[in-house]
Protein backbone atom coordinates (compact mmCIF):
# COMPACT_ATOMS: atom_id res chain seq x y z
CA UNK A 1 0.00 0.00 0.00
CA UNK A 2 1.45 3.63 -0.79
CA UNK A 3 1.35 6.16 1.50
CA UNK A 4 0.65 9.73 1.01
CA UNK A 5 3.92 12.05 0.40
CA UNK A 6 4.83 13.83 3.73
CA UNK A 7 3.29 17.77 3.15
CA UNK A 8 4.02 20.47 6.25
CA UNK A 9 1.48 22.08 6.95
CA UNK A 10 1.53 25.86 8.35
CA UNK A 11 -0.92 28.39 9.85
CA UNK A 12 -0.71 32.03 9.29
CA UNK A 13 -2.71 35.18 9.74
CA UNK A 14 -2.45 37.96 6.93
CA UNK A 15 -4.04 41.31 6.41
CA UNK A 16 -5.57 41.06 2.67
CA UNK A 17 -7.04 44.62 1.57
CA UNK A 18 -7.29 45.22 4.75
CA UNK A 19 -9.20 42.32 6.24
CA UNK A 20 -7.73 39.80 8.84
CA UNK A 21 -6.96 36.67 7.08
CA UNK A 22 -6.27 32.99 8.43
CA UNK A 23 -4.81 30.40 6.45
CA UNK A 24 -4.27 26.36 7.61
CA UNK A 25 -2.82 24.46 4.42
CA UNK A 26 0.29 23.14 2.87
CA UNK A 27 3.32 24.60 3.43
CA UNK A 28 4.33 24.56 -0.33
CA UNK A 29 1.42 26.89 -1.07
CA UNK A 30 2.19 30.59 -2.41
CA UNK A 31 0.60 33.43 -1.79
CA UNK A 32 -1.31 33.78 -5.74
CA UNK A 33 -2.42 30.57 -4.87
CA UNK A 34 -3.66 31.49 -1.26
CA UNK A 35 -5.20 34.14 -2.94
CA UNK A 36 -7.02 33.26 -5.79
CA UNK A 37 -7.89 29.88 -4.50
CA UNK A 38 -8.36 29.85 -0.91
CA UNK A 39 -9.45 33.76 -0.63
CA UNK A 40 -11.23 34.19 -3.98
CA UNK A 41 -9.35 36.94 -5.11
CA UNK A 42 -8.59 36.30 -8.12
CA UNK A 43 -7.76 40.37 -10.00
CA UNK A 44 -3.99 39.41 -9.16
CA UNK A 45 -3.55 36.66 -12.66
CA UNK A 46 -1.41 33.30 -13.01
CA UNK A 47 0.68 34.16 -15.81
CA UNK A 48 3.99 32.03 -16.31
CA UNK A 49 4.65 31.44 -12.40
CA UNK A 50 7.95 31.30 -12.42
CA UNK A 51 8.40 35.24 -11.58
CA UNK A 52 9.09 36.01 -15.01
CA UNK A 53 5.59 38.32 -16.37
CA UNK A 54 4.75 39.84 -13.54
CA UNK A 55 1.10 39.41 -13.97
CA UNK A 56 0.91 38.17 -10.64
CA UNK A 57 2.43 41.22 -8.81
CA UNK A 58 1.11 42.71 -5.76
CA UNK A 59 2.23 44.75 -2.73
CA UNK A 60 3.06 43.01 0.28
CA UNK A 61 4.18 45.59 3.33
CA UNK A 62 3.86 48.10 0.26
CA UNK A 63 6.68 46.34 -1.62
CA UNK A 64 6.21 45.24 -5.20
CA UNK A 65 5.97 41.07 -4.96
CA UNK A 66 5.57 38.67 -7.40
CA UNK A 67 3.32 36.24 -5.99
CA UNK A 68 3.99 33.34 -7.35
CA UNK A 69 7.40 33.33 -6.12
CA UNK A 70 6.40 34.15 -2.56
CA UNK A 71 5.07 30.86 0.22
CA UNK A 72 2.45 32.21 1.85
CA UNK A 73 4.12 30.90 4.83
CA UNK A 74 6.50 34.14 4.53
CA UNK A 75 3.46 36.47 4.52
CA UNK A 76 2.59 35.24 8.34
CA UNK A 77 1.88 39.07 9.85
CA UNK A 78 2.16 41.42 6.61
CA UNK A 79 -0.13 43.23 5.22
CA UNK A 80 -1.10 42.35 1.14
CA UNK A 81 -2.66 45.07 -0.95
CA UNK A 82 -4.17 43.08 -4.44
CA UNK A 83 -5.79 45.77 -7.01
CA UNK A 84 -9.22 44.76 -5.46
CA UNK A 85 -7.96 46.60 -2.77
CA UNK A 86 -6.95 49.52 -4.62
CA UNK A 87 -9.92 51.44 -5.21
CA UNK A 88 -11.79 53.29 -2.40
CA UNK A 89 -15.79 52.23 -2.95
CA UNK A 90 -16.54 53.26 -6.05
CA UNK A 91 -13.41 55.89 -6.12
CA UNK A 92 -10.85 54.46 -8.24
CA UNK A 93 -7.26 55.07 -7.26
CA UNK A 94 -5.37 57.23 -9.27
CA UNK A 95 -3.17 54.60 -11.43
CA UNK A 96 -6.06 52.79 -11.89
CA UNK A 97 -8.14 55.94 -13.77
CA UNK A 98 -4.48 56.82 -15.36
CA UNK A 99 -4.52 53.66 -16.89
CA UNK A 100 -8.15 54.07 -18.21
CA UNK A 101 -7.48 57.60 -19.35
CA UNK A 102 -4.54 56.41 -21.32
CA UNK A 103 -5.46 53.70 -22.68
CA UNK A 104 -2.96 51.39 -20.82
CA UNK A 105 -4.50 47.94 -21.40
CA UNK A 106 -6.07 45.85 -24.77
CA UNK A 107 -6.30 42.46 -23.76
CA UNK A 108 -6.66 43.33 -19.98
CA UNK A 109 -4.56 40.26 -18.60
CA UNK A 110 -1.34 42.27 -17.55
CA UNK A 111 -3.24 45.49 -16.35
CA UNK A 112 -3.60 43.97 -12.67
CA UNK A 113 0.21 43.42 -12.36
CA UNK A 114 1.10 46.41 -14.28
CA UNK A 115 -1.21 48.68 -11.97
CA UNK A 116 0.32 47.15 -8.75
CA UNK A 117 3.84 47.60 -10.39
CA UNK A 118 3.05 50.99 -11.49
CA UNK A 119 1.69 51.60 -7.59
CA UNK A 120 5.25 50.45 -6.24
CA UNK A 121 6.91 52.11 -8.90
CA UNK A 122 5.20 55.46 -7.79
CA UNK A 123 6.25 55.03 -4.21
CA UNK A 124 9.46 54.06 -4.65
CA UNK A 125 9.95 57.25 -6.27
CA UNK A 126 11.04 55.79 -9.43
CA UNK A 127 8.92 57.73 -11.97
CA UNK A 128 11.31 60.69 -12.89
CA UNK A 129 11.72 60.04 -16.07
CA UNK A 130 10.15 57.57 -19.09
CA UNK A 131 13.71 55.83 -19.10
CA UNK A 132 13.27 55.21 -15.46
CA UNK A 133 9.50 54.01 -15.45
CA UNK A 134 10.08 52.14 -18.79
CA UNK A 135 13.36 50.38 -16.29
CA UNK A 136 11.69 49.84 -13.06
CA UNK A 137 8.28 48.25 -14.44
CA UNK A 138 10.46 46.37 -16.86
CA UNK A 139 9.67 42.60 -14.54
CA UNK A 140 5.91 43.48 -15.96
CA UNK A 141 5.29 42.22 -19.58
CA UNK A 142 2.74 43.14 -21.79
CA UNK A 143 2.38 40.88 -24.43
CA UNK A 144 0.10 43.33 -26.48
CA UNK A 145 2.53 46.05 -26.20
CA UNK A 146 1.03 48.87 -24.59
CA UNK A 147 4.07 49.75 -22.91
CA UNK A 148 3.70 53.61 -24.66
CA UNK A 149 0.47 53.51 -22.98
CA UNK A 150 1.71 52.07 -19.47
CA UNK A 151 4.30 54.76 -19.26
CA UNK A 152 2.44 57.65 -19.74
CA UNK A 153 -0.34 56.64 -17.32
CA UNK A 154 2.25 55.98 -15.00
CA UNK A 155 3.59 59.23 -15.45
CA UNK A 156 0.54 61.10 -15.67
CA UNK A 157 -0.81 59.18 -11.76
CA UNK A 158 2.72 60.16 -10.43
CA UNK A 159 2.18 63.70 -10.68
CA UNK A 160 -1.16 63.36 -9.40
CA UNK A 161 -0.11 61.48 -6.70
CA UNK A 162 2.79 63.65 -5.53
Amino acid sequence: MESEPFSAQVTISLSVNGNEEHFHGDARTTVLDLLREVFGLTGTKKGCNRGECGACTLLVDGARVNACMMLAASADGRVVTTIEGLATGDELHPVQRAFIDHDAFQCGFCTAGQIMSAVGCIREGRTTSDEEIREWMSGNICRCSAYPQIAAAVAAAAKETV
